[in-house]
């Protein structure tokens, strides 16, 4: 069904309760690309900070840090258990690696491009996970799909709307909410102020 959410069980690796883990998630065209992409181009040297690439089975285009995969290649990386976490939403799997277990036990800030509907299972995997919710205001957000350029109105519309639904937040998970309407520097300085608190 498009548009639907599969959550996918993948198995444990080590003992990490995701402290230090950041999981940004908002609508497509909420800016979460171009936050990611602005925080990676801040980090110094000596910033105990990463930024996981995300796996998908699409191109990825010039502004998300994301790796193309097969939908083949996915899944033979998921059933060798690869992926940390990985969801399927409008016909495309989507996946983060199971590297970031290995920077969390290090100690390193570990940010990912996530998804709402999938956030309850990740709090179930990574309890004390941070969650970062960008959100843009509606006329902005129409702007940004249709700049954009990938989607019909139609599906500009659907978007619109479900930008809108709530989704689930379990009522253990540390929720910090993050305008990006604005200014992207402004959004920026606010992320980069939630990752290093």
């Amino acid at each position: 069904m498009t548009g639907a959410v599969r959550q996918v069980a993948a198995p444990m690796h080590g003992p990490s309760r995701g402290s230090g883990l950041f999981y940004v998630m908002g609508p497509s065209g909420s800016g979460k690309d171009s936050l990611l992409r602005a925080l990676r181009e801040r980090l110094g040297h000596d910033d105990r900070i990463v930024i996981a690439h995300r796996y998908i089975t699409r191109e990825a285009d010039a502004n998300e840090a994301s790796v193309a995969l097969s939908p083949e290649e996915f899944h033979r990386r998921e059933a060798l258990g690869c992926m940390a976490l990985h969801w399927h939403s409008h016909g495309l799997h989507y996946g983060i690696g199971i590297e970031i277990e290995t920077w969390l036990a290090q100690g390193l800030r570990v940010v990912v491009n996530g998804s709402r509907e999938y956030l309850r299972h990740a709090v179930a995997r990574y309890p004390a996970l941070c969650a970062v919710h960008v959100r843009v205001r509606p006329e902005v957000l129409g702007k940004r799909l249709r700049q954009r350029g990938r989607e019909s109105e139609d599906a500009i519309a659907a978007r619109l709307a479900r930008a809108t639904q709530p989704f689930d937040v379990p009522a253990e998970c540390w929720l910090v909410e993050l305008d990006n309407s604005g200014n992207l520097d402004d959004a920026v300085e606010r992320l980069a102020t939630i990752v290093a608190s």
